[in-house]
């Protein structure tokens, strides 16, 4: 079958990555795509956008499947455009969508679905939010209502703080219409897990459980960013928790949802903390994880193409998925500055080619380009580097050592992905 990829970071280079690895592929086009999926992919120069030229192409193509990356597109109402158009599309329409571009609409849900998360309130009165904050106190939650690549949530230690994030989203425009509109909620404490599902619309299966890494710096510091690494499994995560968070999260999220009329198809991801009280959700996206897709990805033996339509067709309670005992780490290797302004173009130099994920490690290209035959940084986020291991501290070992065979000016990453979950293992 013919496979389109709409996407160009890194979640779509793991997802060209996989899928490619399927019998089932005769052809696999990406677009835009990077230079890294061009291994794997014919890519086209289509933006993710321009939905009217995506539709011709698959059109040209005779695409069967097309698997859409990003969350932009998705909330744009893409799918629902390529099943208009007759063609089978894997992801949430612009309804289900909405899961993640609104998170007050996401609130709403989890209420319904009394699915455990922090307690909330949302405002589109700039006024009415600070009074609230005040009235709250601190440490509170701050989030842009609607996408903001992961960057519109301010965890405040004071309330000062608080309504600095307040009058920055909703008065000076940070996010653009995406902050017109807050969500304010209680700060919970506990550790971060992520669970990414796949779902029918009935059937929802929980895949592998991973570990993102938000703020820009070591131990947790900085601002917050769209991810410096991940890891999967995540300790924090047992087995008994894993069953609890599809009782309690997963079932019911997608079971409200379909009562509501809006029955989600695609990538389910909880955002989690686990917390004395058990596992609440922090936030729903609907799409893989970046950098999640990274490192969950290689630890699914499956083969994903046949999941994927399952997930499009309503047969998924009849798919088996098989992981892998291994462990991943994927490392961001970011341009300096990031995640505020950055240079782009500057030079990239491998010692050694990584192309393998069990021995050396491989790149998921996030943010490059070619530029006169040389790979350089077109992003913020630029490579991912992904190794495996048997065990979580010699897959650590193996990304770190792959990371220093990665070489452009300024490159910038954390050193502690992982630790965590080391800890646990301690």
């Amino acid at each position: 079958m013919n496979i389109l990829i709409v996407g160009g970071g890194g979640r779509e280079h793991a997802l060209a990555w996989k899928i490619a690895q399927s019998p089932l592929v005769s052809s696999l086009l990406c677009a835009p795509g990077n230079p890294g999926i061009e291994a794997h992919a014919e890519c086209v120069d289509i933006g993710v956008g321009e939905t009217d030229r995506l539709i011709a192409l698959a059109k040209e193509r005779d695409i069967n499947l097309v698997v859409i990356g990003p969350e932009n597109p998705l909330a744009d109402g893409i799918v629902d455009a390529f099943e208009a158009a007759g063609i089978q599309a894997f992801g949430p329409s612009k309804a289900a969508a909405q899961i993640e571009a609104s998170k007050a609409f996401a609130k709403e849900i989890m209420q319904r679905a009394n699915i455990p998360t922090a307690a909330y309130a949302a405002f589109d009165d700039p006024v009415e939010a600070i009074a609230y904050v005040r009235e709250q106190g601190a440490p509170i939650v701050v989030k842009a209502d609607g996408l903001a690549a992961g960057k519109g949530v301010t965890v405040a230690a004071t309330v000062e703080e608080a309504v600095m994030a307040i009058e920055s989203a909703m008065q000076g425009h940070a996010f653009g219409d995406a902050g017109a509109r807050v969500v304010i909620e209680e700060c919970l404490v506990g550790e971060e897990a992520s669970i990414l599902a796949f779902s029918d619309g009935s059937t929802v299966r929980p895949m592998a459980s991973a570990q993102d890494h938000k703020p820009a710096l070591d131990g947790d510091q900085g601002p917050n960013t769209g991810g410096m690494g991940a890891y999967s499994p995540a300790p924090v995560v047992t087995d008994a928790m894993l069953e609890e968070i599809q009782r309690t999260i997963l079932e019911p999220c997608v079971d409200t949802m379909a009562a509501s009329g809006t029955p989600y198809k695609g990538i389910l991801y909880a955002g989690l903390i686990i917390t004395e009280a058990g596992p609440k959700v922090i936030e729903f996206n609907c799409r893989f994880g970046d950098p999640e897709a990274q490192v969950v990805l290689p630890r699914l033996q499956s083969d994903i193409v046949p999941i994927l339509l399952s997930c499009c067709d309503g047969s998924l309670a009849m798919c088996d998925l098989s992981w892998s005992a291994k462990a991943c780490v994927t490392v961001v290797m970011a341009s300096p500055g990031y995640p505020a302004d950055y240079p782009k173009g500057l030079p990239i130099a491998l010692d050694a080619p990584l192309r393998d994920i069990d021995n050396g490690g491989l790149l998921f290209h996030a943010g490059t380009a070619r530029k006169g035959g040389q790979l350089v940084t077109n992003g913020g986020r630029v490579l991912t580097v992904t190794a495996m291991g048997e065990t979580i501290p010699a897959a650590t070992k193996n990304a770190y050592d792959a990371v220093g065979k990665v070489h452009f000016e300024g490159a910038h990453f954390r050193t502690d992905i992982a630790r965590k979950a080391l800890q646990h293992l301690a």
